[in-house]
């Protein structure tokens, strides 16, 4: 092994002799990983072009070649030729969103950059960067190659060998991480690293669609893996399962063979291992002077275009912690992911993020009842201060508290430990409930649902005005998905926290975290109070950004309560009727049985449903169905079969709505009905969902462990799954809340639009008024097929859908389609200026906001490229309808429970779907339950036509609704 190349894993360190590494990038996985890096903080140029992703890229390549000087290198892409994968699973990452617009604009860059450096680009047509990657590593290995697969994905680790190395680059500063036979193992709990497509086998993977067997996660697979050695010993030793388990395996053992095939990387793609293409040879400078000139990527080509007199390969290399370089950047004040900054004469220095041991700082440790009550007399005085609670696990329904930690001045905080002894914990935690509850008192706090739901376990109602830094941010920034601690840390504060690693060790698959109540108590009080110094110090930095982006009193009346609410939703719960979901389970086995044999019958011979290529030779060379419909790919000639394709045929033979209920009734079963079960309460049979309230940008809350916004209503079986959410008890019944068209009602009142306002205040159905209007009929002669036009242009229209998607939509020419858009509009002409308004104005100002103030910003309104823009002209349109719905809602919430509360009414707000409330209504509360609940809904926001809630009571979900 080369002298410059420091040992890692045990496997580098059995190579004595051999110097040749060989270094394979993952394309795609480097990019994607580098571009939401900087998703927060975009690297904009001066000519308005986000280079995020090609900047991020091309800084790790770098620093992979600094700091391991690999003999050999290549960049391995991914081409848009199909792969065997693809056309034997038609669904094979169908999931996967289409490519962000700024990554795509900065491939041909990142392409252009690769060539500059002399670093050759390789890729095969019908094989995808994994399989060209895991043929050369074997290839190599032969030849006496050490080989570094540098990507962030698990799946390589099938590949690993003493010879064979994951290389995953480091984050901020952070060292890379190398991952050996013996690492891999160990974080699969495995004999070799072989029996890792075994796992992924079993439990299949959601973001590339492979289905692996129902049931069977992770840690499950891990387990059977272990006990039987691979996916085939699972399968043959079904009988020694139990229960669902022992069902899913032997009924889903030919999908869980097909997912293994899936997940196994190939190693005899068609290219060849050239030592002499693969050496690393100098750069082209004239051509990185270039392309770097372009993206105006200074500080990276001082690292590139040293002179060589200047210390050789590394000189002008900048050391990302104190080391400073004299070249200039594109703007003083600038402060890149790595800590760059720009000095006023544009100089740059590569600085350390401030830490905890290079701030002052004063925080203190109140283990006596002493230094208890002077602390809680500190902050009886305070106009506001910050809480963190510090607990054993993540779920709040069972986690213990571990300590309290407070702050209310910068750079000082305390911490008050809590023993586990649980009347011991409450008489601590009732020393400080009397501030916690004070409601002349502020309360600042990061994530405040999570502390205030652990609090609530220990009597404590937290009062007083709320400022959550993570819901501040999220305001701030609502396309950002990072509103973490650390992260606002660094970005704001330019400070670096303690990791919950220091403590508690890193997660590590098949080893037990430990708790932070076995951490050193004076380790704990240096994390615990620096969080809440930390989060105080956010608080007071994001109080003025919220005044200026005029989202203040959002966060105030409607953010901050709506905080609690949602707390109190998540305690509750919503009881599910889980012998009744068991019940349907077994009902749709037995369907699913029935359709299969109906399928064979019908097709007249038996198959793999389930199996694309046999289904696909069935429908279209044993039936012959399809016609000019038929798609085939053009590689190896097999036959497509997705969804979309079968339901253009679905009259073209009986087989084929046959197979798509098929496919319908086990997506149901498999992500419903049996899962359900397994997420309630053992005790109580309730589902505790969690709303998530930082996620969508348009302000709409998101559900999720379970996802209760997603239950099926559209279909007769889908709508059985709600018949199994029930009341708590005989003495209460569901009661359904549910705005009526409230977006259309917010764009009649957004757009003034006369005729479309009138249509809403005679309470007439809407799509039969807009049916009538653009067809010129009286509403009365409104046909079906009329109005279903109607209906589909007003909710087309909300959503910026032009010709082409409503002649998509309605399966009609496109030149009618544009007929009936243009005839729309005349009759709605409001409706036309609103939209051109919402654009004007996002254009002019950057940003779109909703009836109270809620922006989201949209940069790319002002693109050259045409794609680019019209997607944010289609947000710019619909963003203010959608996120003034939320909005609305969250008031009627907020409003709702407080009067609840007020009251004392035994009746719980339960769920909030969209715009549908759901309540446990007591029997004896109903009927002013109903006339509360419709009187705060339709009052929540004054607008120029009429709010309209339709409710209903049940005895179940569906019933109710």
């Amino acid at each position: 092994m080369s002298q410059n190349t420091e040992p890692g894993t045990a496997a580098e360190r059995t190579i004595a002799s051999d110097d040749r590494r060989l270094f394979l990038l993952d394309a795609y996985a480097l990019i994607y990983r580098a571009y939401f890096s900087f998703i927060r903080a975009p690297r904009v140029n001066s000519k308005g072009f986000n280079t995020s992703a090609a900047f991020g890229f091309t800084t790790t390549l770098l620093d992979l070649i600094k700091r391991e000087k690999p003999t050999h290198l290549a960049v391995v892409f991914d081409t848009s030729a199909p792969t065997e994968r693809h056309i034997e699973h038609t669904d094979y990452k169908a999931n996967r969103e289409e490519m962000p617009d700024d990554i795509r604009s900065n491939v041909p860059y990142i392409r252009r950059i690769i060539e500059a450096l002399n670093i050759p680009v390789l890729e095969s047509d019908g094989y995808e960067a994994d399989d060209v990657i895991g043929t050369l590593a074997k290839k190599a290995e032969a030849e006496g190659y050490v080989t570094y697969m540098v990507t962030p994905d698990k799946d390589f680790g099938q590949l690993v060998t003493d010879r064979i190395i994951m290389y995953k680059p480091g984050r901020g500063g952070d060292p890379p991480e190398k991952l050996g036979p013996k690492e891999i193992c160990e974080r699969w709990g495995l004999q070799t690293t072989d029996q890792v497509k075994d796992i992924l086998g079993l439990m299949g993977d959601a973001v590339d669609n492979i289905p692996g067997i129902p049931g069977i996660g992770e840690k499950t697979a891990m387990k059977l893996v272990q006990q039987f050695g691979s996916l085939e010993g699972v399968i043959a030793n079904a009988d020694k399962l139990k229960g669902k388990q022992q069902e899913n395996v032997i009924a889903f053992a030919e999908q869980g063979r097909f997912s293994k095939k899936l997940a196994t990387i190939i190693i005899d793609a068609p290219v060849e291992l050239d030592h002499d293409a693969l050496h690393l040879d100098p750069p082209d400078k004239d051509k990185v002077m270039e392309v770097f000139s372009e993206l105006e990527f200074k500080t990276l080509a001082a690292r590139v275009l040293a002179p060589a007199d200047a210390g050789g390969a590394d000189a002008g290399v900048v050391e990302r912690r104190g080391a400073k370089s004299r070249s200039t950047a594109n703007a003083p004040g600038q402060v890149d992911l790595f800590g760059t900054e720009v000095d006023a004469e544009g100089n740059v220095e590569m600085k350390e993020f401030a830490t905890i041991d290079t701030v002052k700082h004063r925080y203190l440790l109140e283990d006596t009842n002493e230094k208890m009550y002077m602390l809680a007399a500190q902050l009886k005085k305070q106009p506001r201060f910050c809480f963190d609670t510090e607990t054993t696990g993540t779920d709040e329904r069972t986690a213990e508290l571990v300590g309290l930690a407070f702050s209310f001045k910068a750079n000082e905080g305390y911490y008050v430990p809590v023993p586990a002894d649980r009347a011991e914990a409450q008489r601590i935690v009732d020393i400080f409930k009397p501030m916690l509850e004070n409601e002349a008192i502020g309360k600042v706090a990061q994530n405040a649902k999570y502390d205030i739901r652990v609090l609530a376990n220990y009597g404590v109602e937290v009062k007083g005005p709320l400022f959550d830094t993570m819901v501040a941010h999220y305001l701030l920034k609502p396309d950002q998905q990072k509103h973490g601690m650390d992260y606002l840390s660094e970005v704001y504060l330019g400070y670096r926290p303690v990791s919950i690693g220091t403590l508690i060790g890193p997660k590590e698959r098949g080893k037990t975290q430990k708790s932070m109540r076995d951490a050193d108590v004076e380790a704990v009080k240096e994390y615990a109070a620096e969080d809440a110094d930390i989060t105080w110090q956010l608080g007071e930095k994001f109080a003025p950004l919220l005044e200026t982006d005029e989202v203040t009193q959002l966060f105030n009346e409607v953010e901050m309560p709506l905080v609690h609410v949602l707390a109190a939703m998540e305690t509750e719960g919503i009881r599910i009727d889980i012998p009744a979901l068991k019940q349907f389970s077994e009902e749709l086995g037995a369907d699913l049985i029935r359709l299969q044999d109906e399928i064979h019958k019908a097709c007249g011979v038996p198959f793999n449903i389930d199996s694309p290529k046999q289904l696909g030779d069935v429908l279209f060379e044993t039936l012959k169905i399809g016609g000019d419909k038929v798609k085939k790919t053009a590689k190896t000639g097999q036959y497509q079969t997705s969804e979309d394709i079968l339901q253009e045929l679905s009259n073209a033979h009986p087989a084929v709505p046959l197979i798509l209920d098929y496919r319908s009734l086990r997506k149901l079963k498999g992500t419903y009905v049996d899962t359900l079960p397994e997420a309630a309460d053992p005790k109580t049979h309730r589902v505790h969902t969690s709303y998530l309230q930082t996620v969508a940008a348009t302000g709409r809350l998101a559900s999720n462990d379970p996802n209760l916004q997603n239950i099926p209503i559209r279909t007769e079986k889908g709508r059985e799954i709600r018949k199994a959410f029930v009341p708590r008890d005989t003495n209460y019944q569901l009661l359904s809340a549910d705005y009526s068209q409230i977006e259309l009602r917010i764009i009649a009142h957004m757009s003034g639009d006369h005729n479309m306002q009138e249509a809403f205040r005679h309470g007439l159905d809407i799509h039969a008024a807009t049916a009538a209007k653009v067809f010129n009929v009286d509403i009365a002669a409104v046909t079906r097929d009329q109005r279903s036009r109607a209906k589909a242009v007003n909710f087309g229209i909300a959503y910026g859908q032009g010709a082409f998607g409503l002649s998509q939509n309605l399966g009609i020419p496109r030149a009618e389609a544009k007929q009936i858009i243009d005839d729309y509009f005349a009759q709605f002409p409001g409706v036309r200026n609103y939209m051109d308004e919402m654009i004007g104005f996002c254009r002019t100002n950057g940003y779109i906001k909703t009836l109270m103030g809620r922006r989201r910003y949209l940069p790319d309104i002002t693109s050259a490229n045409n794609t680019v823009r019209a997607q944010a002209e289609r947000i710019a349109i619909n963003a203010p309808m959608q996120g003034s719905a939320a909005d609305i809602i969250k008031v009627a919430m907020v409003n709702i429970q407080r009067e609840l509360k007020q009251r004392r009414m035994q009746s719980k707000l339960l769920l909030q779907v969209h715009d549908e409330l759901v309540f446990d209504a007591h029997s004896s509360e109903a009927d002013d339950l109903q006339a509360l609940v419709k009187d705060r809904m339709e009052g929540a926001f004054p607008l120029a036509v009429p709010l309209v809630v339709d409710m209903g009571l049940g005895k179940n979900w569906l019933e109710a609704h």
